[in-house]
């Protein structure tokens, strides 16, 4: 989706890592590669998108020059399978709900495509 992202993630060792700096670790690596390639990059909208996002930088003293994730998640733990699946098929069928593609697999950033037999740009773990 282009204004949020879905994720079903786990810790390796839930004991010794916890899953809120998994989300921290992820959107500070995420947001500082994103804003690198915006400023290096050929992208039409460089002055907008960076302005956007000092705009949002400067309604929150933590950051410095920018923000690029909103500082909330929604996080829901998935306890069981039913529930799980649930959460899976509301992922998949999120840009289909949207008009962008008729079909889940044919959303090129979305792992319906890897559920479906077709190559996915992000390698995944199956959920059984």
């Amino acid at each position: 989706m282009s204004s949020h992202a879905h994720l079903i993630i786990s810790a390796a060792n839930p004991q010794k890592i916890n899953l809120s700096d998994i989300i921290r670790d992820l959107k500070k690596f995420t947001a500082a590669q994103i804003i690198r390639e915006i400023e290096a990059g050929p992208e039409s909208r460089q002055e907008w998108l960076l302005d956007k996002f000092r705009f949002a930088a400067g309604k929150n003293s933590r950051n410095t020059q920018y923000q690029f994730w909103q500082q909330n998640n929604h996080a829901e733990e998935l306890l069981t399978n039913h529930f799980t699946d649930q959460k899976l098929q509301y992922i998949h069928q999120n840009p289909v709900q949207e008009g962008w593609v008729e079909q889940a697999q044919h959303y090129l950033y979305s792992s319906a495509r890897d559920y479906s037999g077709l190559q996915g740009l992000v390698p995944i773990t199956f959920i059984d």
